[in-house]
């Protein structure tokens, strides 16, 4: 497939730079099998059975930027994702300056010794701190996505705005941003109706931000991510699955997680480990039925993965009627209730 495929016009000011307050009066598109229909977020419990599970990203974003020291030369440094002997992971702006064995220095008590260089600018390093998610808080910034602007700088209310209601586990470069339009009241509406909840954990990586630079799709290599699923959630997934119940992730990230721990027949196993797993049209869905998220970048890997699964025809439609329509795009903006194909939420 090429990636001229999953290009669409976007005007600029579709681009969302500040979320819906509240949350939940952002617009949701219903993209059922038989019709699109405008809805708001709020009402999503009217779109939902009793007894359907959604499954949420519980992962926290933290200020993954900082700035560090090579002598006279400035290094930026972007965390990507915590490897498993505690290094991280990162992508390095001026990179030409560091040589494996360096030490770059954020302050007089946070410090990082580089691991190993890697080509493109990323980088291993091994930080050298205290506390070290005290040393983030104290030394880095949020990193807001490219296409939301702030010349000024990170504003206090984007570090809020930035994080969804179920954060709880630090790691994410970035928000699992379907979750951003939850609120203490939707979560209320929605356990009144009888929908259920299980929560997973992909900490988000800076790869997110890539951009695809190969033109035929299959050559595309996924960036690497951090995700847990315990044997309780895939128990709990497993048992819906089997009661004939609808599991409906809460985001691209949720849906790549369980699809990665997803056996060949369709059972949910417990995950502990990295996924770079690429879904694209032609791959066949294991475990969700329906998909709640934002609505995605032209010649993304995320619209890829809403092309396969509600269909790239229907897809390029939603799209289509959100842009006349006047919906907003993004990370801050408007979301989709999605049928896979085959599917019936109705």
């Amino acid at each position: 497939m090429q990636l001229s495929e999953f290009g669409y016009d976007l005007p600029p000011e579709r681009i969302a730079t500040v979320p819906s307050r509240p949350r939940d009066s952002a617009r949701l598109l219903h993209v059922a099998t038989d019709a699109m229909r405008d809805y708001i977020v709020r009402d999503l419990p009217t779109l939902l059975r009793p007894d359907d599970l959604l499954v949420v990203n519980d992962t926290k974003v933290i200020p993954a930027q900082l700035i560090a020291w090579r002598g006279e030369a400035k290094i930026g440094i972007t965390l990507d994702r915590r490897l498993d002997d505690g290094t991280w992971h990162v992508l390095l702006r001026n990179s030409k300056r560091v040589r494996q064995g360096d030490n770059l220095i954020i302050d007089a008590a946070f410090s990082a010794k580089v691991v190993k260089i890697e080509a493109g600018g990323g980088a291993i390093l091994d930080f050298q701190a205290d506390d070290f998610y005290a040393a983030l808080a104290r030394c880095g910034a949020l990193a807001l996505p490219p296409y939301i602007t702030r010349p000024e700088g990170i504003t206090e209310q984007d570090k809020s705005d930035y994080q969804t209601l179920f954060a709880a586990q630090e790691g994410a470069v970035a928000a699992p941003t379907a979750g951003l339009h939850f609120t203490p009241e939707l979560l209320d509406a929605l356990a009144a109706r009888g929908v259920k909840m299980a929560k997973v954990t992909l900490h988000v990586g800076a790869g997110t931000f890539l951009p695809v630079r190969v033109e035929r799709i299959e050559e595309h290599k996924m960036h690497a991510e951090r995700g847990y699923i315990t044997q309780a959630t895939a128990q709990r997934i497993n048992a819906a699955k089997a009661e004939g119940k609808r599991v409906i992730p809460i985001g691209t990230t949720a849906l790549r997680l369980l699809e990665s721990a997803a056996t060949d027949e369709g059972v949910l196993e417990p995950f502990d480990s990295e996924t770079n797993i690429f879904i694209y049209p032609g791959y066949r869905f294991k475990i969700a039925d329906a998909l709640f998220t934002n609505f995605h970048l032209p010649h993304s890997t995320l619209l890829m993965l809403v092309s396969a699964f509600a269909g790239t025809d229907r897809i390029k439609a939603a799209y289509a009627h959100a842009i006349a329509k006047g919906y907003r795009f993004y990370s801050y903006g408007d979301a989709c209730l999605l049928e896979g194909i085959g599917s019936a939420l109705d």
